[in-house]
């Protein structure tokens, strides 16, 4: 029996050496960070550690030996240290509760294999049309946004896949997307991301303020973009970045006050834009004493800005109106007044006219319009995508043992109703989800209801829906 034991310890103490071993190669991944400054070991060299698992940089413990002499304090005084004004002793046992817990940063591992092949390979880039395909699949209309988006998507990415391998340099592609509300514009670019299978960041411009001042700063954006990489620093290089809200930050015109979040914000985005090496706080939107900070470079990220820029419909007409001659072959001045294309006529010099800065302007080469949406697009939108939301609806039901129809002019009263809104696709939802309540409140009630149509009536509330038992609908089977 001692025997049999001897040998289950044994065993014990392998599989404990093995955990260990497990142990040390995941402490191997990771670098430490300096307690005081937040810098990793990769930038600091070698850090002096101290109890309670605290690291210091050399240039820091220097900097407090410098600080510490200046005020008085000197080796020679340690014997008679009753004598020194303003000075105690730090207890480092009290910095273990102030240590910041899982405060490491993981070690880039570049192997030889990976730092001779590129990032991205030019094959597996899918093609203009193919990417405008997968859009098509759940993005209704605006034919020429997706054109555009396509071609500068492929682009890009072919510009970053290439790392500027020959003399010639290609520069970046960032956009400018400019669209009425609910026209579909972050929704464009969430499916883009998802097709691509790249990082995305989300950001709305409205939250950035100037360096100093509350609210997050322009950094922030990128620090966002570097969570959804998973604190992966260079597939973030290679992500996306979604400005949304653009129009927000425009020049405040006839104001006393500092304008702390428009034209201050578009100058400090410059450099962001064109491509710089930017500190960034990892796991966290702001800069503080207790986050590490790496390095992130810009060069390779796509921008794309988004605005639905109210009241640029104005400037355009009012610049269409001037170049009017007189006479008898004059235009007239209500020409514009119902073009529901006068936004694609839209130029540089009106962008500039509504408050964004020139600089800020000429590092989005790429401009385009989205259309306001018509009756047909939104009774598309209602049924075709693959996420519509009459689809939702009819599978919810489905898992009731119910089927959901709606009548073609039903469909026709919601699409209505949603241009009276003058919200766009985000109408459609708020209206079905009204006349769809009590639905989804009775239906449950009776099983015997096998199939609801939803007619024209029931939306114009002058009738009610078209409700089918099981029994009837087995007969007319």
């Amino acid at each position: 029996m001692s025997d049999i034991n001897k040998e289950d310890d044994l065993e014990i103490e392998e599989v404990k050496d093995i955990d260990s071993t497990n142990d040390d190669n995941d402490e191997d991944d990771y670098e430490e960070i300096c307690y005081l400054c937040r810098r990793p070991e990769s930038k600091t060299g070698k850090m002096i550690e101290l109890p309670n698992d605290i690291h210091i940089c050399s240039e820091c413990m220097q900097k407090t030996f410098d600080a510490m002499g200046k005020g008085g304090f000197g080796f020679d005084d340690i014997p008679g240290m009753s004598n020194i004004p303003n000075i105690s002793m730090i207890n480092l046992a009290d910095l273990q509760n102030m240590v910041p817990k899982k405060q490491k940063l993981k070690k880039k591992k570049v192997s030889e294999e990976k730092s001779k092949a590129p990032a991205l390979d030019i094959k597996n880039i899918p093609a203009p049309h193919k990417i405008k395909a997968s859009l098509d699949e759940y993005v209704v209309g605006q034919e020429y946004a997706k054109k555009v988006i396509s071609v500068a998507v492929y682009n890009h990415y072919k510009r970053v896949a290439t790392n500027t391998m020959d003399e010639i340099e290609i520069e970046k592609s960032n956009m400018l997307m400019i669209g009425p509300t609910g026209s579909g514009k972050t929704y464009l670019v969430k499916t883009l991301a998802r097709i691509l299978d790249v990082p995305l960041a989300i950001a709305d411009a409205t939250s950035l303020t100037e360096a100093g001042y509350i609210g997050d700063d322009i950094e922030s954006v990128v620090s966002k973009l570097l969570a959804a990489a998973g604190n992966d620093v260079e597939k973030a290089e290679r992500g996306i970045i979604f400005i949304d809200e653009i129009d927000k930050i425009a020049k405040k015109k006839n104001t006393n006050q500092r304008d702390v979040s428009g034209e201050s914000v578009q100058q400090g985005m410059l450099k962001l834009l064109e491509g710089a090496e930017i500190e960034v706080p990892v796991g966290a939107n702001s800069k503080n004493a207790m986050v590490p900070l790496t390095t992130v470079n810009t060069k390779n990220i796509l921008f794309i800005c988004g605005g639905a820029f109210p009241d640029l419909e104005e400037i355009i007409k009012e610049r269409l109106n001037k170049q009017s001659s007189m006479g008898f072959k004059a235009d007239l001045k209500d020409k514009y007044d119902n073009d529901p294309t006068v936004l694609s006529k839209v130029t540089i010099e009106d962008i500039k006219n509504f408050g964004m800065i020139p600089e800020f302007i000429g590092r989005l080469p790429i401009i385009f319009t989205l259309e306001s949406l018509t009756k047909e697009m939104l009774i598309k939108i209602l049924k075709e995508p693959r996420n519509a939301i009459l689809k939702q609806y009819q599978k919810l039901l489905e898992l009731d043992e119910v089927q959901l129809n709606f009548a073609d002019p039903a469909l026709e009263a919601i699409a209505e109703k949603a241009l009276e809104k003058k919200t766009g696709a985000r109408a459609l939802r708020a209206i079905i989800e009204e006349f769809m309540l009590d639905i989804m409140y009775e239906i449950p009630k009776d099983e015997n209801i096998g199939r609801v149509t939803i007619t024209r009536e029931y939306i114009e509330k002058t009738g009610g829906p078209l409700i089918d038992m099981r029994g009837v609908l087995k007969i007319e089977g």
